[in-house]
């Protein structure tokens, strides 16, 4: 406890100076400009914005990307509200009656409890992130090859099969990632994999062309092969931006804390990041609510406790990315991204590392989350301004700055040309409604999976028991696999039973 507090004392006099502060807030508005366009999540955010942080030193890159990811994950709750265009799953919940108040001339309450609720949620979620990451991340330096194969196989597994309709698509989705991450050469063997006689693709593809590719140029592909039509939402001109009443502070306090006690712990779990906690916590509202009847009509208790659930996994997220690298949504793979961009592999080892730049991004988290009830609450009615801007001038502007960022990484046109047929395969899988999670999770795990199996075999002179034998990777391994089946014997101990009898004629 004191060793952790005196590190975070050392983030805040590192992160609180005039730079840091700086890169911060351009950290937290850029992330809120963006995410809060329609159509754009976070991991599509952090992926468009990763480009610019490429000539910044690690900190201040890290403290930007604190700053985009925190005001990412708030972004999509004001084009929720407003224009009921949630930019990715986890703000479904938020716009069914977020938008429903919008239109009632209560945005400016919608948007209020969204703002205060993100706010305590992520504060209470980064405490939660401070004490809990250290003491995982000790644990974890108890774990050898095996136990890490291990545990990239439950995350492997549980994203396969919650971040889709059909176990199908969602492994479908993971070899194909898997089967992108292992392109070049094998670092043991030395022999060529998937290079097809190309010199260009021996030292692999660069990770962030394929991130931008499956996720900027994918969607943007996507919206032109919906030809664009969707009819222009209004956006609701907002009389106040901070005014909640009475009664909205005395319905919203009690979902602000229930959605934080739900999101963090999902987070932290490799279930998919925020999707599940913000379903679980309108669930639990709704439940608990004296006023049932007003949900999805506009309650205010459907719109505090899904953001705080939101914005609490997002610190929740946070823990075994540092701690273990093992991202458990979307956005988190494109964050281990920007780490090994920086030649940093997150882990147990970072704390000891690294421990200056681990520390001072907490502390940022903190600052960031100040940042954005500042911004956020007097600056609402210009991010609906901003949503004004027609959607082809948009998705153009996204394609034209994925392609720079993508060519400036090497200066390659085979880099360029890989983004586009990347964006289409994304564009596909987003058509036949295949998750991309798994892929990125492939994409990005699938080497360190290998690596660790073939560690661990090395290690007991090719016994491949050792998986069996030691009580923790059979553990996590039984996991995966009651993860994997779990879903069909559910569906067969529930379908009704046959009788066999024939029909009356």
């Amino acid at each position: 406890m004191t060793e952790t507090l005196h590190w975070l004392a050392t983030g805040f006099a590192h992160a609180l100076t005039w730079t840091h502060l700086a890169w911060a807030f351009a950290g937290v508005t850029l992330g809120t400009a963006v995410g809060v366009l329609p159509g754009i999540g976070p991991a599509l955010t952090v992926a468009v914005l990763l480009p610019v942080t490429f000539s910044l030193e690690p900190t201040s890159a890290f403290i930007m990307f604190g700053g985009i990811y925190y005001g990412a994950m708030y972004g999509g709750s004001t084009t929720s509200i407003l224009i009921n265009s949630p930019g990715e799953t986890a703000s479904i919940m938020t716009a069914i009656d977020g938008h429903m108040m919008a239109k009632q001339g209560r945005a400016s309450a919608a948007l209020g409890t969204a703002a205060i609720g993100s706010f305590i949620a992520g504060t209470i979620a980064t405490l939660a992130l401070t004490f809990f990451a250290p003491v995982l991340a000790s644990v974890a330096l108890r774990f050898g090859p095996a136990e890490y194969f291990g545990l990239a196989i439950i995350s492997f597994t549980t994203v396969s099969v919650l971040m889709g309709r059909s176990l199908a698509r969602g492994l479908l989705s993971l070899f194909l990632g898997l089967a992108l991450g292992l392109v070049g050469i094998d670092q043991l063997t030395g022999a060529a994999r998937f290079s097809f006689g190309m010199p260009q693709l021996l030292d692999g593809i660069d990770v962030m062309v394929l991130v931008i590719g499956l996720f900027a140029v994918g969607e943007t592909l996507f919206r032109a092969w919906e030809h664009g039509r969707e009819p222009a939402d209004e956006v609701v001109e907002l009389r106040t931006v901070t005014f909640m009443a009475r009664d909205d502070w005395r319905r919203s306090w009690r979902p602000w804390l229930r959605g934080t006690a739900i999101g963090f712990p999902l987070g932290v779990l490799p279930c998919g990041g925020s999707v599940i906690p913000t379903f679980v916590s309108y669930m639990v509202e709704k439940r608990l609510s004296a006023r049932p009847e007003e949900f999805g009509k506009g309650a205010i208790e459907g719109v505090a406790g899904p953001e705080a659930a939101n914005n609490a996994s997002a610190a929740g997220v946070l823990v075994p990315l540092l701690t273990l690298g093992l991202p458990s949504s979307a956005t988190a793979a494109v964050l281990l991204t920007a780490f090994q961009q920086y030649g940093l592999q997150p882990g147990p080892l970072l704390f000891s590392t690294q421990p200056l730049l681990v520390w001072t991004l907490i502390a940022s988290l903190y600052i960031g989350n100040v940042m954005l009830l500042v911004l956020n609450l007097p600056l609402a009615p210009l991010w609906a301004r901003v949503m004004l801007v027609p959607r082809s001038l948009l998705f153009a502007f996204i394609l034209v700055l994925a392609s720079v960022g993508a060519y400036s990484l090497n200066r390659s046109m085979l880099d360029l040309v890989l983004l586009f047929v990347v964006g289409g395969v994304g564009c596909a899988m987003r058509i036949h409604d295949v998750p991309l999670v798994p892929a990125v999770l492939g994409l990005i795990m699938g080497p360190m999976a290998e690596q660790q199996f073939r560690r661990a075999v090395a290690i007991s002179g090719g016994d491949l028991t050792v998986f069996a034998t030691r009580p923790i990777t059979a553990g996590l391994l039984l996991v995966a696999l009651a993860i994997l089946v779990a879903p069909a014997v559910w569906q067969t101990l529930t379908r009704p039973a046959d009788t066999g009898a024939n029909p009356a004629r």
